[in-house]
């Protein structure tokens, strides 16, 4: 998937910020708008059988669609994280879907050990409005929430597209900032 070419061997991250690149067992019958042709996906095994230097004490924020919430939910618990809460992003855009049309996707949050909740000033709406882009590509504004979230935090994200300062990051579109 990624070249591990870390440079902060031996560091443990306390917040943890993922975007799965979920494989589909069925798809949509619109060859250019398969997610292969996108990304490479893994099986859901591969993700939960990541090594990822996670703290005693952390939190996860993981992207899920809908119809990945169950698949989601394994990788929380396998990667040691018991389920909190969520967020929903809505896209603005309506988008394709078997039972439903979705326009939506799900952040959900666990927490590891005892990593403390936010402070009350610093918990933000559960609804995050905008607009989407890119096929996957996530709302920037996310990375603000989570560091105001956890202003302390030393933050890690998992299949990163792009680099954020101040973040490790590792994926297969970044150079890496962590060994996994």
């Amino acid at each position: 998937m990624a070249r591990n070419t870390g440079v902060l061997q031996g560091m443990t991250y306390d917040v943890i910020y993922a975007d799965p690149p979920w494989r589909y067992d069925s798809g949509t019958t619109t060859p250019k708008r398969q997610i292969e042709k996108h990304y490479p996906t893994m099986e859901l095994n591969d993700i939960k059988e990541l090594e990822i230097p996670i703290a005693n004490n952390a939190v996860l924020f993981l992207w899920t669609p809908a119809p990945k919430l169950q698949e989601a939910l394994e990788v929380l618990n396998s990667w040691g994280f018991n389920y909190r809460s969520c967020a929903v992003w809505d896209k603005e855009n309506l988008g394709m879907g078997h039972w439903f049309r979705i326009q939506h996707e799900l952040l959900l949050v666990g927490r590891k050990g005892s990593m403390p909740v936010p402070t009350p000033s610093a918990r933000p709406r559960s609804v995050i409005r905008q607009k989407r882009t890119k096929h996957s590509e996530k709302p920037p504004i996310v990375h603000q929430i989570i560091e105001a979230m956890y202003p302390e935090g030393r933050y890690l994200e998992l299949f990163a597209r792009k680099e954020y300062p101040g973040w490790a990051t590792w994926g297969n579109e970044v150079q890496q900032t962590c060994l996994l």
